[in-house]
C-alpha cells in the first residue's frame, strides 16, 4: 500500500513538472512511478535493506528519484511535491481522469478558469465556459461531459488487477494470526469481477474476538466503521472498505457458498433447497434441525444434486441448470497459459527491451511470448514502419540466441486504419509469426462504420488476432459502438482470434462476449499487453475473464505450445 501512495506521489509530480513545461523529468517520474507501482517487494524492505543505492536499482529510479523516495520513506512527505502543489493547486487525479484532458489542458483550465476540481470542470462546461478557451470548442465541452458521466457511473470501484496485491498481502497477513484455522477472499473478490466494490474477507476459526481484535490493529486499517465479535467494517489506507467475518470451521462449505456467490444465484440456490424442503443458511443445508451439509462447498453442492460451481461464474445466469445436469464446462486453469501474444518492448512505447521482456516471462514459465511493438501511424508510441519492423524482426533473432528456453516470436500491433485497411503493407506483414490489428483512433463512429471498419481487418488474410476489439479502458473510456455478433460471425468465417486482453482496466473481450464467443466456436487468446516486466503476472487477471466467460482450455489457442498455437492461425 505504500508502494500504491507513493507511485501516486510520483505520478503526480511527472504531471505538474510537464505542465510547468519542464523537459524530461517529467517522463522520469512516470517511469519511476511505474516501477514502484509494479514492485513485487514494498519499497520500505528494499530501503530497509539497502538503503538508498537499493532504490536506485529499481529500473527507472535514478539518484535523484530515489532522494525523494527515501525522503518519503522517512517523512511521509516530499518537499519539492509539497512546493509544487501549492504553485498549481489542483486534483491531478480526478482532472487527469477524464477523457482528453491532458496535463497542458488541466494548466490552461486552472490559469484562464481556475478550474482545480472535476466538479469545477463540469459545472464550467455546462455552463458553455471552456470554449471561449482558445483551441476549445463546443465538441471538446461534449466529450468532456460525455467522460465526466461516465466517471460517475464507475465511481467507487477498484479494478481487480490493481487491487488485487494489495488484498492479497492482507489475506496472508490475517492467514499469520496464531487462532486462524483458514480464510479465504469472499464475494465480487472471489467471483474475480472486472471491478470490486470492497474487500471481503470470511475467517474460519473458534476464536472470532481474538481475531477482529488483531485485524483491528492493523497498521494499514484507517478508520473503524464498525466492530463486533464475530465481525468488522474497516477502511484502509488505499482508500478501499474492507469487511471481515469470523465463521466456524464447522460451516466453511456453507459459509463459503453464501459469501461468494452472487445475489442472485444464492436466491436461486436457496430456492433450490427450498423446493427439497430443506433450508440452507451459512451455517448449513438442514432439514428442519437435521445438518445435512456444512463442511465443504462440495458436500453442500452434491448435496443438493449438483457439481460443484467455479466461484467465477456463480452469477445467477444459467450455471445452476447445468450444475444440476453435469453439464459445467471444464474451465481455463490458472496454470493453463504456455505463452503471451501480445507484448511491448522498447522498440516504442514499452519499458524494457526484447531480451529483458524474453527474460522475465522465462523466469514465469514462459514457454513462448511475441513481440508485437506498436506501427507507424501510432505516432505517440513511435511506432515501427515497414524498414522499422525488419530491423526489428532481425534482433530478435540476435535476442533468441541470447535468451534460449523461451520462443520468442514475431510479431506487430498493426492500427486498424479509419477505412479498415492497414498501416503496414501486406509484403512486410506476410514476414510476421503473428499479426495483431487494433482500433487506435475514430472511436465515435457509428456502429455500422465501426463493424465494418474492423471486419475489413479481419478479412486481411495476414490478420490473425484482433486486439482489445472493443477498445474500452475500465472507468476512463466506454468501449466504442460495435456490433459484436456480426464481430464474432467474421471472426468465424475469416479464422481471425479474438483477444482478451487481461491488462487490468481493459479485461476486454467482457465477459458476456466471451461467452458468446466460445458458444460460436469462435477462437480467443489471453494476452497481457505488456508494457514492462512486471506486467506478466496480469495473465491471471485475462484467465479470470475467460474462466467467466465459461471459456475452456481448448478455446484459447495459448494454452497450447507454440508450433500447435501457430497452426491455429491464418
Amino acid at each position: 500500500m505504500v508502494n500504491h501512495n507513493l507511485a501516486k506521489i510520483l505520478r503526480e509530480i511527472s504531471v505538474l513538472l510537464e505542465m510547468k513545461g519542464e523537459d524530461f523529468k517529467p517522463q522520469a517520474y512516470e517511469k519511476a512511478a511505474h516501477s514502484v507501482e509494479m514492485l513485487e517487494r514494498d519499497v520500505r524492505e528494499i530501503y530497509k535493506d539497502g538503503s538508498i543505492k537499493a532504490l536506485e536499482d529499481i529500473p527507472g529510479v535514478g539518484k535523484g528519484i530515489a532522494e525523494r523516495i527515501e525522503e518519503y520513506l522517512k517523512t511521509h512527505h516530499i518537499k519539492d511535491y509539497d512546493k509544487l502543489k501549492k504553485q498549481i493547486p489542483v486534483k491531478i487525479d480526478e482532472l487527469s481522469s477524464v477523457e482528453g484532458v491532458g496535463s497542458k489542458m488541466i494548466l490552461r483550465l486552472y490559469k484562464e478558469l481556475g478550474i482545480k476540481t472535476r466538479a469545477q470542470l463540469e459545472k464550467a462546461a455546462k455552463a458553455g465556459k471552456l470554449k471561449n478557451i482558445e483551441g476549445f470548442g463546443k465538441k471538446t465541452e461534449e466529450n468532456i461531459l460525455r467522460s465526466i458521466e461516465f466517471l460517475k457511473k464507475e465511481h467507487g470501484r477498484s479494478i481487480l488487477g490493481f487491487i488485487m496485491p494489495q488484498a492479497k498481502d492482507l489475506l496472508e497477513k490475517i492467514k499469520k494470526i496464531p487462532e486462524v484455522k483458514s480464510a479465504e477472499f469472499a464475494g465480487s473478490l472471489r467471483r474475480r469481477r472486472e471491478t470490486i466494490g470492497d474487500l471481503d474477507f470470511i475467517v474460519f476459526s473458534d476464536k472470532p474476538a481474538e481475531i477482529i481484535k488483531k485485524f483491528l490493529n492493523f497498521p494499514e486499517i484507517e478508520h473503524i466503521y464498525s466492530k463486533g465479535e464475530q465481525k468488522a467494517l474497516v477502511r484502509l489506507n488505499s482508500d478501499i472498505d474492507a469487511d471481515i467475518s469470523v465463521v466456524s470451521p464447522k460451516s466453511l462449505g456453507s459459509a463459503l457458498i453464501a459469501w461468494t456467490g452472487s445475489k442472485q444465484h444464492n436466491i436461486a440456490i436457496r430456492t433450490l433447497a427450498e423446493k427439497k424442503g430443506w433450508l440452507l443458511n451459512d451455517y448449513g443445508l438442514w432439514n428442519g434441525k437435521k445438518l445435512l451439509a456444512s463442511k465443504t462447498e462440495e458436500e453442500v453442492y452434491k448435496k443438493l444434486g449438483m457439481e460443484w460451481i467455479p466461484p467465477e461464474i456463480r452469477n445467477g445466469t444459467d450455471e445452476i441448470n447445468a450444475a444440476l445436469k453435469n453439464k459445467l464446462p471444464e474451465l481455463i486453469g490458472y496454470d493453463d497459459l504456455k505463452g503471451d501474444l501480445q507484448v511491448q518492448t522498447d522498440w516504442t512505447d514499452g519499458d524494457h527491451s526484447i531480451k529483458e521482456m524474453a527474460e522475465a516471462a522465462k523466469k514465469l514459465g514462459l514457454e513462448y511470448i511475441c513481440i508485437t511493438d506498436h506501427t507507424k501511424s501510432l505516432a505517440m508510441t513511435g511506432g515501427n514502419d515497414e524498414k522499422g519492423l525488419l530491423k526489428e524482426m532481425a534482433e530478435i533473432d540476435k535476442v533468441q540466441k541470447q535468451v534460449p528456453g523461451i520462443k520468442i516470436l514475431k510479431g506487430a500491433e498493426v492500427n486498424i486504419m479509419k477505412d479498415g485497411s492497414l498501416d503496414i503493407d501486406d509484403e512486410t506483414l506476410t514476414k510476421l509469426d503473428i499479426v495483431g490489428a487494433a482500433v487506435h483512433s475514430h472511436f465515435n463512429l457509428s456502429e455500422k462504420e465501426q463493424t465494418e471498419r474492423i471486419i475489413k481487418a479481419m478479412e486481411n488474410p495476414n490478420v490473425d488476432i484482433i486486439f482489445h476489439p472493443t477498445g474500452r479502458i475500465i472507468q476512463r473510456r466506454d468501449a466504442y459502438k460495435v456490433d459484436m455478433d456480426a464481430l464474432l460471425k467474421a471472426a468465424k468465417r475469416t479464422k481471425t482470434v479474438m483477444e482478451i486482453d487481461a491488462y487490468p482496466d481493459r479485461s476486454d473481450l467482457k465477459d458476456e462476449y466471451i461467452r458468446k464467443a466460445v458458444e460460436m466456436g469462435v477462437k480467443l487468446s489471453i494476452d497481457t499487453d505488456a508494457h514492462s516486466i512486471h506486467h506478466f503476472q496480469y495473465l491471471e487477471y485475462g484467465i479470470a475473464q475467460a474462466r467467466r466467460g465459461w471459456a475452456t482450455r481448448d478455446d484459447v489457442i495459448n494454452t497450447r505450445g507454440w508450433k500447435e498455437m501457430l497452426k491455429l492461425l491464418k
